[in-house]
């Protein structure tokens, strides 16, 4: 599941047993990437608290193509899958959703999202490369200064939570072997899913 030892029995009331209450009512279980915080729980706390300001400014279909964008550059399955299973309620079918992950001719992405998710994997991939050129584009689009700097806040945060993820060896959830295989094989751009967490189980 992870490189390091994660602790699941902590003290109730201790703010690694408040984490885990939090996380397991949300999701229903308890995520290997809230177990990877239990040593430092304060820190997944300042992330919520930095990522909730970034989204609130944000529509969340432009978030979470943003993220998906950063994440296949880092080369993360955990948010690709994560952040795919978002994309999937509401907003894209499973084929739909396989044809923006692999950039396909016909997916359901206007320029406006292309230039946005260029832009965001730019990012990621070298931020330093990026001109006035780049950040000209994204206006010619209609998009706004302070939406430019939600993208790449939103593009720069990512590199924070995926390479702290993978860093430590954590897996994906057992839970996303229920994608579409054909999907799934997209998402996984990195580290394999889990095969040994039990769902059943919150840690």
């Amino acid at each position: 599941m992870a490189y390091i030892n994660t602790r699941t029995g902590s003290d109730p009331g201790s703010k690694s047993a408040q984490m885990f209450e939090r996380a397991q009512a949300g999701y229903g279980y308890l995520p290997n990437m809230v177990k990877a915080f239990s040593h430092r729980p304060e820190v997944m706390e300042a992330w919520n608290v930095l990522l909730g300001s970034i989204k609130s400014g944000m529509d969340m279909r432009r978030y979470e193509l943003v993220t998906m964008a950063a994440a296949k550059e880092l080369r993360s399955s955990y948010c690709m899958l994560a952040h795919g299973s978002v994309l999937l309620h509401g907003h894209f079918t499973a084929p739909e959703l396989q044809a923006v992950v692999e950039d396909a001719e016909g997916s359901l992405l206007d320029e406006k999202d292309r230039a946005i998710m260029r832009f965001a994997a730019k990012v990621v991939r070298d931020a330093t490369s990026i001109t006035a050129a780049d950040v000209d584009g994204l206006r010619t689009h209609h998009i706004s200064d302070p939406e430019i700097f939600d993208i790449a806040a939103a593009a720069s945060a990512r590199c924070f939570f995926s390479k702290i993820l993978d860093a430590l060896g954590v897996e994906p959830d057992g839970v996303y072997h229920e994608i579409e295989p054909k999907l799934k094989r997209a998402l996984v751009v990195g580290r394999a899913i889990d095969t040994g967490h039990d769902m059943a189980q919150s840690g």
